[in-house]
């Protein structure tokens, strides 16, 4: 200690400075505790209850523009560390694993079964099954369209106004005004 100061990081501040982390800590169990009942209220939701949805959106969430919607099921790790813009639109299955900062630009729409995954394992199976886990951030810009099936992994940055064909698995940072495709995904042309 240092003065008043414990000198010792929570999990949850390791998890979102990208270091090892005991996923098993009980405040990160905690956290995701709390989106697993808020997502199945959502996902119980019916499609009269726009008013329920956007309000446990809300609460799900840290943060969102004046209009967000994702349709069910959806399911996430903790929605604390998800940030999305204004107009967002998420299809049906879509996936958000925020164990590090999910930030979502504005006028960003995804189709079904999209899957942004901001979680890392190590490689050497020896320190995996000892249990710590690390993340990274993802970043996607304003006017992102990702199709069907995609897969965004950890700390991929996409740039504005780019489209992300469907069934991509989005490997590495994609930069603006591009369409890119494929697994691995990669720029196929520059858009206007």
């Amino acid at each position: 200690m240092k003065g008043n100061q414990v000198t010792d990081r929570s999990e949850r501040e390791k998890m979102l400075a990208g270091e090892l982390y005991d996923a098993m800590d009980p405040e990160l169990k905690a956290g995701r505790l709390r989106a697993r009942r808020l997502t199945r209220r959502y996902n119980q939701s019916t499609e009269e209850e726009d008013a329920l949805r956007l309000s446990l959106l809300r609460e799900l969430v840290g943060g969102m523009g004046d209009f967000a919607f994702i349709e069910p099921p959806f399911h996430c790790d903790y929605g604390a560390n998800i940030s999305l813009g204004e107009n967002f639109y998420m299809n049906f299955g879509g996936v958000i694993l925020d164990c590090n900062t999910v930030r979502i630009g504005a006028n960003v729409q995804c189709g079904p079964s999209v899957q942004l995954l901001a979680a890392l394992h190590t490689l050497s199976a020896q320190e995996r099954v000892a249990g710590p886990e690390f993340s990274a951030p993802i970043t996607i810009g304003d006017n992102v369209w990702l199709g069907g099936g995609v897969i965004v992994c950890p700390g991929v940055t996409i740039g504005a106004n780019t489209t992300i064909g469907a069934g991509s698995v989005v490997t590495r940072d994609i930069p603006a005004n591009v369409f890119a495709a494929g697994n691995p995904c990669r720029v196929i042309r520059e858009l206007e």
